[in-house]
């Protein structure tokens, strides 16, 4: 990969992520795994009402997720 590919999509926001809620990103991966019985957007409500994360940095985690296959 080249120096100068940037990161795109959902993993763009992931250092923004670190840096303003303070847990690594392999921590908000894990806690919609719990829920994973549920949509996509339950999960980001999840994230939000729960765990007290903004709405673009719930989303980001879960739609990486969902775009794995998860």
């Amino acid at each position: 990969m080249a120096t100068d590919d940037k990161v795109t999509g959902p993993a763009s926001c992931f250092p923004s992520i670190e840096t303003t809620c303070g847990k690594p990103v392999a921590h908000w991966f894990a806690l919609p795994d719990g829920v994973a019985d549920r949509k996509p957007m339950a999960q980001v409500a999840f994230l939000e009402a729960e765990h007290g994360i903004g709405d673009g940095h719930a989303n980001a985690p879960v739609a990486f997720h969902s775009a794995q296959g998860g």
